[in-house]
């Protein structure tokens, strides 16, 4: 890593909100649409909370990112956990009461709280050296690495602590996530903008939008990150149809995090090694890589081994993405291009999460996977239409 202490300690303490962050989102991801199937009398809204949940993150995104060009990230990303635990026990509450529109309306705050967080990994690149930054996004992504093994394990440990109502618990834990988040935070070493920065504006965002690599990373952004967020929203439902227990898709969600996380002690060196747009390439062949598997069975095997190219597909191409876009603004624009960046790609999010739940209850588990190679197409030609462009205009050079 970086020798220089402030840049280290700060992307450590990052990755580790970005830890108990994702356990967060792994736990919910886990049981979400299990109570959800329980507590709606309209089983087709099984995954509405999670919806609500996405929803809530891209409108969160803007206000988010423009608090913190005023307040500094400490302060607003301290915000946003506050707002998280009154998520948490909102739903909690639900739960509790057997109250399937009380447990939705959690979601909309811890919505909120994610979609602060989703700035963890660019304030850790936005003080880190340019050729560092790919590697600064990587390893608080890494802290997710955690959340793989421990938001299941959480989710199943949890189940039955407020019992006889079981899954409340799993969503009261998260409660004590955030509070040691909201402990962490207060030692993380960003300085707050000056008075010069928070009142220079830039380029206008609809000018920067012109930029092909800005769209182009936006594009991967969105299609990886919805992509993912179809298939891991449905898997628990669709295993609980296929007669497998709570065990195997704890099992299947812990590998798939893994999936997701651990490669992104690598991803950073391999973009820098083989180059951006490569690496998203190859993130858009594993998610078909995924849906194949999945269209192929139906056995725990095909679950397991689909989700785990999943997860890797969405590190490739997110983190890849994520990277591209670092590169298109001045440090004035920072903060809006990352705002409507997260904007855009938690829109997509949220449609897919209700549309998953949706689309599974009505098609069934092999017929709503194909439907989003169509998405994952587009993502992979533009990246390869950006690659082809810089080659030639390289060439020309």
């Amino acid at each position: 890593m970086n020798r220089d202490p402030r840049t280290r300690r700060n992307v450590l303490l990052l990755a580790s909100c970005q830890a108990l962050m994702m356990t967060g989102a792994s736990l919910t991801m886990t049981v979400s649409a299990l109570v959800g199937h329980e507590l709606a009398s309209d089983k087709s809204l099984a995954t509405l909370p999670l919806a609500l949940q996405f929803f809530s993150t891209m409108l969160a995104t803007i206000p988010a990112s423009m608090l913190m060009k005023q307040v500094g990230r400490r302060a607003g990303f301290s915000i946003g956990v506050l707002i998280g635990m009154a998520g948490a026990g909102t739903a909690t509450w639900g739960v509790l009461s057997g109250d399937f529109w009380t447990f939705a309306l959690g979601g909309i705050p811890l919505g909120v709280f994610n979609g602060f967080g989703q700035f963890y990994r660019f304030a850790a690149a936005d003080t880190a050296p340019a050729d560092y930054r790919a590697r600064a996004i990587s390893y608080v992504l890494a802290g997710g690495i955690v959340a793989a093994i421990a938001g299941p394990e959480l989710a199943q440990w949890s189940k039955d602590w407020l019992a006889p109502i079981f899954f409340a618990g799993s969503f009261a834990s998260i409660l004590v996530l955030q509070a040691a988040a909201l402990a962490l935070l207060q030692f993380l070493d960003i300085p707050v903008p000056d008075a010069a920065s928070r009142a220079s504006r830039g380029r206008p965002i609809l000018e920067i939008a012109r930029n092909p690599t800005f769209l182009v990373a936006v594009l991967g952004g969105m299609v990886g990150y919805s992509s993912m967020n179809f298939v891991m929203t449905a898997t628990p439902l669709a295993m609980v149809v296929c007669g497998h227990s709570f065990g195997a898709t704890k099992l299947v969600m812990q590998v798939h995090a893994l999936g997701m996380f651990v490669p992104s002690f690598f991803t950073g060196s391999i973009i820098k090694r083989f180059g951006v747009l490569e690496v998203m390439l190859a993130g858009a062949a594993l998610l078909v890589g995924c849906i194949a598997i999945n269209a192929a069975g139906v056995s725990e095997a095909h679950f397991l081994s689909a989700l785990l190219l999943l997860g890797l597909g969405w590190n490739f191409l997110y983190v890849g993405a994520s990277t591209l876009l670092m590169g298109v603004a001045e440090p004035a624009e920072r903060n809006k291009v990352q705002a409507a960046n997260d904007f855009l790609v938690f829109g997509l999010v949220s449609l897919s999460a209700y549309s998953s739940g949706a689309l599974h209850e009505w098609l069934g588990w092999q017929p709503a996977n194909l439907g989003i190679l169509p998405l994952i197409a587009i993502a992979a030609l533009a990246a390869g239409w950006l690659r082809l462009r810089n080659l030639k205009q390289a060439a020309t050079a």
